[in-house]
């Protein structure tokens, strides 16, 4: 449709109460990078924009910013100033009742590979890669209790037409 021909999926964003916690799961566990952060003290809240950049990352800080809304399928962490501080405080995850966001989806070469690698870091898992009846995808857990379908588009493709 020529009308949206230039819209492009920008975002998703997950609030999130620890941004050090976060951040290091999303850059150390999954390998994004961290394209920029914007602070808004007066509104007590942060966010973190993070992706897999297929190219270089302007290093000018209007034209970093001005490319960040431009690319596709990047992630936004919101974080409330304060909210890593309380011991009670967590976010509903979607999945758990009532049901909403259900998760995030990343796609990997080798889900067996990426598994054993998010195992020896200890990452909770939801499902492993041969549990239940969809076999070679996982479910993994960041820091907030949000779900990460991890697949591969192989492995889907295979499991999709072969149903």
């Amino acid at each position: 449709m020529s009308e949206t021909a230039n819209f492009v999926l920008n975002q998703t964003m997950l609030r999130i109460k620890d941004p050090k916690l976060s951040l290091s799961f999303y850059q150390d566990v999954l390998g994004m990078t961290l394209l920029d952060t914007f602070d808004f003290p007066d509104m007590k809240f942060s966010l973190f924009f993070l992706g897999y950049p297929s190219g270089d990352v302007p290093e000018d800080q209007a034209e970093r910013t001005r490319w960040i809304f431009d690319q596709p399928a990047l992630l936004e962490l919101t974080h409330n100033y304060g909210t890593e501080n309380d011991s009670e405080f967590e976010h509903h995850n979607g999945n758990s009742e009532p049901r909403g966001f259900g998760h995030i989806g990343i796609s990997v070469p080798d889900v067996y590979a990426a598994s054993e690698r998010f195992e020896a870091l200890g990452v909770p898992f939801v499902k492993r890669p041969d549990d239940g009846a969809m076999r070679g995808l996982a479910f993994i857990q960041d820091p907030d209790g949000y779900w990460i379908e991890i697949l591969s588009s192989r492995g889907l493709a295979d499991l999709i037409l072969n149903a």
